[in-house]
């Protein structure tokens, strides 16, 4: 099976691969590590630099596990996508990071880990930085 995480270059981006990957190796499955920028935005902070990319896949292909890593250049919604491919890969499990919000800035921005939360089509697990 395989395990779908949101990774972007932050401290929760780097929880939900590390979680991921203690997922994937426990339970004997592949990765499909996804990072992508919204349109809306000409620098996005989530999106992952090149560099950073490259670094992964090295840490990926050294630890042995079967991985994916997808750069999405285009689209507007994080939580649209994720959804989409996690249905698309039949997986297992999607795995996500979470930051602290206040109820005011849920309530005035939405929040992409709580549409993912309800609307996952697998089971989520959600990881704060330690």
């Amino acid at each position: 099976m395989t395990i779908v995480i949101g990774y972007i270059p932050t401290k929760q981006g780097e929880a939900a691969l590390t979680a991921g990957l203690d997922e994937a190796r426990a339970h004997g499955d592949s990765v499909l590590v996804v990072n992508m920028a919204r349109d809306d935005k000409l620098v996005d902070a989530h999106r992952a630099p090149s560099q950073d990319l490259d670094r992964l896949e090295r840490d990926l292909a050294e630890s042995g596990i079967e991985h994916e890593v997808r750069r999405i250049e285009h689209g507007t919604d994080p939580a649209v996508a994720l959804l989409e491919l996690a249905e698309e890969v039949d997986a297992r499990l999607l795995v996500i990071g979470l930051r602290h919000r206040t109820p005011v800035g849920k309530l005035l921005l939405g929040s992409t880990a709580q549409r993912i939360l309800l609307d996952a089509p697998c089971p989520v697990l959600a990881v704060k930085p330690a």
